[in-house]
């Protein structure tokens, strides 16, 4: 009997009696381009899922943090300026943990997102083992490797719910923008039609939101008048919130 168990003590510690397991990192790094909600992907070069579409991420290493290899994973899958990915603000979005998520060995992934704008072209050829980056509409994702359609649909409705509490969605706007050129945004990131005036009222009706800039206004097609300019508010969080409608196009 050894001397802490003699003494009360706790039953020495075997690692050995439990089945090892991996930590990866997925990324579901989203922004807008061309009026359409893209996600950052990777082609993967190897097996498993050899030639699918995956998002980027790879296996946390012994001595570095989940954030610290989420970060290394995006800058050499996609080629993206480590500069460029060492600012993102990652959040962290989920742990998947499913038994069978990865046909290799048993995987649990920590996943993050990111909804990020003016995101750059990723490198041509991927690093690691991917041999191909680009940004894809979200709308033309079929089939991602792994349990990727999952975590990307968490990251899409997280992200949704970003804009609802914060004045993100204006960072996707020209500097001076119209109201119609914010309500694209929420309508692209949502998925939703949302309703004019009520979009209208309600933005202008949040503190802080938008500024009107003076005397500015621009045409915005057909025969109506030009449209007033805003550029974003001093808030950060929108209170009260700017909530997505339930079902149909309403706000």
């Amino acid at each position: 009997m050894s001397s802490a168990r003699a003494a009360g003590g706790p039953a020495p510690y075997d690692p050995y009696a439990f089945e090892p397991f991996a930590v990866t990192v997925d990324l579901a790094v989203l922004t807008v381009r061309g009026g359409a909600l893209h996600v950052l992907l990777i082609r993967r070069g190897q097996e498993p899922y050899a030639g699918a579409w995956a998002l980027p991420g790879g296996f946390v290493l012994p001595r570095e943090s989940a954030e610290t290899a989420a970060r290394r994973e995006l800058a050499e899958e996609t080629g993206l300026a480590p500069e460029l990915v060492a600012a993102l603000h990652l959040e962290q979005l989920r742990t998947y943990s499913e038994p069978d998520r990865d046909p290799r060995m048993r995987v649990v992934s920590v996943a993050f997102t990111a909804l990020v704008p003016d995101m750059p072209e990723p490198a041509a050829e991927g690093g690691g083992d991917a041999d191909r980056a680009r940004w894809v509409p979200v709308g033309e994702v079929a089939e991602p490797a792994f349990d990727h359609a999952l975590i990307l649909a968490d990251a899409r409705e997280r992200v949704g719910s970003k804009l609802e509490y914060t004045c993100l969605a204006t960072a996707f706007c020209p500097p001076e923008f119209t109201l119609g050129e914010l309500q694209a945004v929420y309508e692209t990131v949502w998925g939703t039609t949302l309703d004019r005036p009520n979009f209208r009222r309600k933005v202008l009706a949040t503190p802080g939101f938008v500024e009107a800039v003076p005397g500015a206004a621009r045409l915005t097609g057909g025969r109506g008048k030009p449209a007033a300019l805003y550029r974003a508010g001093p808030a950060t969080t929108l209170h009260p919130p700017l909530l997505r409608p339930s079902e149909g196009p309403s706000l």
